[in-house]
């Protein structure tokens, strides 16, 4: 009877576990993926230039890079629930704030967003490694699901609601409503379970990050696949029109490259966390990389549906295996959070830098074909860095 009553519990605690992990899972990227489809509403609205509509993109990604390196250490004071917890709150106030209708505020609640997610981001990964050490593919699997598919599913709702009578205000505000929601899932979590606290590592250990040639492998992976999943959401549509098609199937098909990533961001967490090497899923990505990038700079443009599957294929195992090094490298929860914290610093700063970068080059040539090109030197060099990450070994 005894044991019957601790398996009910086990069970419900696990269950409560896992809908808490979907639902700040679905926090994570929502807020940022509404902001594009209404840039020209808040661009009218507030009279703001072109440049400083595109910085709303950036300025999340500059707070992911200043702030992940504070996330473990602040974690190891607070504990892990608890820093999560009060990063959703800080959330909520920063959408909250970028909704009123003010331009300070606007770019305000943005860097508050930024600061908030950048935590999430940080912890998650080295979380499962504390609380489930023999299920981290699978809880990851769940995770990059669950913040694709709502990031997928929020672009593709914030026009209409911004159409509506709600107005852009409606459409940047309205995932305060998953915030609040993941806030409550969270609290039985706080109360019941004994709340984890990390071992810190010395300074001597964090010294040893930055002078690790394989923890800058995995920050260079990080980076070097988020440079590419910013980039493209950038740019690809002015890309495909550029190279003929409608603008409105232009959209659609980055619709399509997001959702070729689901599948992908599922299935490898678990395979990456089965194997003692990682390279074949590196090889697989990069493959999948050349394929969709070749098809993008020679304008076969008939087979574009293609192009779009094969870069979500790859965008969809390279982040899931990045996301996984994190845990498969370190030995412990806090290294895991700290390797995470250095990794994802450096990475943000390089997503930052393509979307520019990019743009400038396309401005000063007059053409995309040079910024394709870039995208297959980028792809040799994303396959070098993640066969050195893949390697059986930790930091």
């Amino acid at each position: 009877m005894d044991s019957h009553h601790t398996n009910k519990k086990i069970t419900k605690q696990t269950w409560l576990f896992v809908i808490a992990i979907f639902l700040i899972a679905t926090t994570l990227r929502t807020p940022l993926t509404v902001v594009g489809p209404v840039i020209p509403f808040i661009r009218e609205d507030l009279g703001i230039s072109n440049g400083l509509a595109g910085f709303l993109t950036t300025i999340p990604l500059l707070a992911f890079a200043i702030i992940s390196p504070f996330a473990a250490p602040i974690a190891r004071k607070f504990g892990m629930e608890h820093t999560l917890v009060y990063s959703v709150i800080l959330l909520a106030a920063g959408i909250v704030l970028r909704s009123t209708g003010y331009t300070a505020l606007l770019i305000g609640g943005t860097a508050l967003i930024g600061i908030a997610i950048a935590f999430g981001n940080v912890l998650i990964p080295s979380y499962f490694k504390l609380k489930f050490p023999l299920h981290i593919g699978l809880l990851m699997g769940i995770y990059t699901v669950s913040m694709n598919a709502s990031a997928g599913l929020a672009a593709g709702i914030s026009h209409p609601i911004a159409a509506a009578s709600t107005g852009w205000q409606g459409a940047l505000g309205f995932s305060v409503i998953l915030c609040v929601t993941t806030m409550i899932a969270w609290l039985p979590l706080l109360r019941s379970n004994k709340v984890e606290t990390m071992t810190p590592s010395t300074n001597q250990q964090r010294t040893k990050l930055s002078r690790s040639g394989l923890a800058w492998a995995v920050a260079l992976t990080m980076g070097l696949q988020s440079f590419f999943f910013y980039s493209l959401a950038t740019w690809l549509p002015e890309i495909f029109v550029s190279q003929g098609i409608a603008p409105e199937n232009a959209g659609w098909m980055v619709t399509v490259m997001q959702f070729a990533q689901i599948p992908m961001t599922f299935i490898m967490p678990i395979i990456a966390s089965k194997l003692s090497s990682q390279r074949p899923i590196a090889i697989f990505f990069t493959i999948c990389y050349l394929i969709g990038f070749t098809g993008l700079w020679l304008e076969w443009t008939s087979l574009a549906i293609v192009w779009m599957i094969f870069l979500g294929f790859a965008g969809g195992a390279s982040f899931g295996l990045c996301m996984m090094l994190f845990t498969l490298r370190t030995n412990t929860a806090y290294e895991a959070a700290e390797l995470s914290g250095f990794a994802q610093s450096i990475g943000y700063l390089l997503a930052a830098i393509g979307p520019t970068a990019l743009g400038y080059i396309h401005d000063v040539t007059d053409s995309w074909f040079v910024p394709n090109a870039t995208f297959l030197i980028i792809t040799i060099m994303i396959f070098i860095t993640s066969m050195i990450s893949s390697q059986n070994r930790t930091i």
